[in-house]
């Protein structure tokens, strides 16, 4: 974009609504959209975009694209190289090539799954959405709807991706500890744990991590393949 004196001008995005999840924190959240599919969440548009007719045809599209800043890991400055932990934290990949939060642009992207839209009467429509990789109260700056027959490419290559696929932990967790948890998040929180939320550079079968989700802290151990919850607390 250029101004008639013929100089750069940024263009202003605009956050158009907040996203709500059970993630206060970074540490836990799924490393892509998707992978734990019964994370719930909403989205609560900001004042000015409160409308329905914005939405309207929405409802016929079972995926959306949510494109969204990564607000807690902003910087001044950038790298061309990153360190993708999925390759141990030591290889470095050109930051293109990786979906590392630290951009140029601190922009991310995300498919998830649309659940439903609410009315409610005093924030307008309201998204539930399920899978989101999202901290809570993450800024959306757009929406889009998710179209199969031009967003999926069964036949796309990987890259280093490829040999660096997610493993699916056992999770250990006592009766008396899950039970703590309310029903409706059960199954997410073990979602959460069996995708093995530590840093894939981390191995230490002793040292206790701590995860907040949805009120609660979740303490926890990994060893042979193994999550074991320890501690359930919750959060004041």
């Amino acid at each position: 974009m250029t101004n008639i004196t013929g100089t750069l001008q940024s263009p202003r995005l605009n956050v158009i609504a907040r996203i709500h999840t059970d993630f206060s924190s970074k540490f836990g959240i799924p490393r892509q959209s998707g992978i734990v599919e019964s994370l719930e969440a909403t989205i609560v548009f900001e004042p000015a975009y409160r409308t329905v007719d914005a939405l309207r045809g929405l409802e016929g599209f079972s995926y959306i694209w949510l494109i969204w800043e990564f607000s807690e890991t902003a910087r001044e400055t950038w790298s061309p190289t990153v360190r993708p932990p999925r390759l141990g934290g030591k290889k470095r990949m050109g930051v293109f090539a990786t979906r590392s939060p630290f951009r140029p642009n601190p922009i991310g992207l995300s498919s998830v799954k649309l659940a439903g839209l609410e009315i409610h009467p005093r924030l307008g429509p309201i998204l539930h959405i399920t899978g989101a990789d999202l901290m809570d109260n993450t800024p959306i700056y757009d929406i889009k709807p998710y179209i199969p027959f031009a967003d999926s490419h069964p036949e796309a290559t990987e890259g280093f991706a490829e040999i660096t696929q997610s493993h699916v932990l056992q999770v250990e967790f006592c009766e008396s500890l899950l039970n703590l948890i309310p029903i409706n998040k059960r199954e997410a929180l073990l979602g959460v744990l069996a995708n093995d939320p530590r840093p894939s550079y981390q191995h230490d079968p002793k040292r206790v991590y701590g995860l907040n989700f949805a009120d609660f802290n979740i303490r926890f151990t990994v060893g042979k393949g193994t999550v074991t919850v320890c501690d359930v607390k919750q959060l004041v």
